[in-house]
């Protein structure tokens, strides 16, 4: 049954596949987090309690839930990595968590604008915010236990183990609404049964979560290519690929120089 996964597991088959997807990924992500992010900010309509001030969900809420998602996605890299020895998904994992750790940032940080209006404070240390912080921190943690190895396998098995370590912080970053006393609301679109928000509000607000995971995604396929061609550097493919690509520039450049 996954068969046709296993080409994949060759970088130059991967390199093609993110070449293919790329600018799918890149152009449908540009314009739809364009029309999602001005439909929420400037004419969904304001909440009836927090006014105006609630419109940051259209960034909080799909950065913090796409964290989780990338956060496993690592995990799932790793996992396969380490079982496998698939050196292509330690190259995923790698490619993936700079854009993991971009993503929670941008959600704690707006979680503390939105904090601040709504609570009176940028930052309380209840579970929810703190496990979010940990999950940043996981995160860092694997780009730096990646890069203080001097051998790339090496460093991708030990980033690796941690990254599925980790994961065990997922549930509590779920469930610390329901576990324990906290300011962060519960759940609005992810839960059983109807959310509770308003069509015109919920609309735009999931068009920004495909939108956050589309432009993500783009992001990931271009760090894989890269790390792929600095992994591969001296394979024959990859020299190939830069001839091609010289090649390609140089009628630009000649062009150019008459004109």
């Amino acid at each position: 049954m996954w068969k046709w996964l296993h080409p994949y597991a060759k970088p130059e088959r991967s390199y093609q596949l993110c070449q293919t997807l790329l600018p799918w990924f890149a152009v449908l992500g540009g314009l739809s987090l364009f029309v999602g992010t001005m439909w929420g900010l400037a004419f969904a309509p304001a909440d009836y309690q927090q006014g105006d001030a609630f419109r940051i969900i259209y960034i909080h809420v799909p950065s913090a839930i796409l964290s989780k998602s990338l956060y496993c996605t690592m995990a799932i890299a790793a996992f396969v990595g380490l079982v496998w020895q698939v050196k292509t998904a330690f190259m995923a994992m790698v490619a993936v968590a700079p854009v993991g750790a971009m993503v929670t940032f941008v959600s704690l940080i707006t979680g503390a604008a939105w904090g601040k209006p709504m609570w009176g404070t940028w930052w309380e240390w209840d579970a929810r915010m703190t496990s979010q912080l940990i999950l940043l921190f996981l995160f860092v943690g694997v780009m730096s236990l990646y890069k203080s190895f001097e051998d790339a396998q090496q460093g991708g098995k030990a980033a690796g183990v941690m990254a599925m370590v980790g994961i065990i912080n997922l549930p509590i970053i779920h469930y610390s609404v329901e576990w324990w006393n906290s300011l962060h609301q519960g759940a609005t679109i992810l839960k059983m049964g109807k959310p509770s928000m308003a069509p015109d509000m919920l609309w735009p607000l999931l068009l920004c979560i495909v939108s956050w995971v589309l432009v993500s995604s783009a992001i990931f396929l271009l760090r894989l290519q890269n790390e792929i061609v600095r992994r591969e550097i001296k394979r024959p493919w990859v020299v190939e690929l830069a001839l091609q690509n010289s090649k390609q520039q140089a009628p630009n450049n000649m062009s150019t120089d008459r004109g």
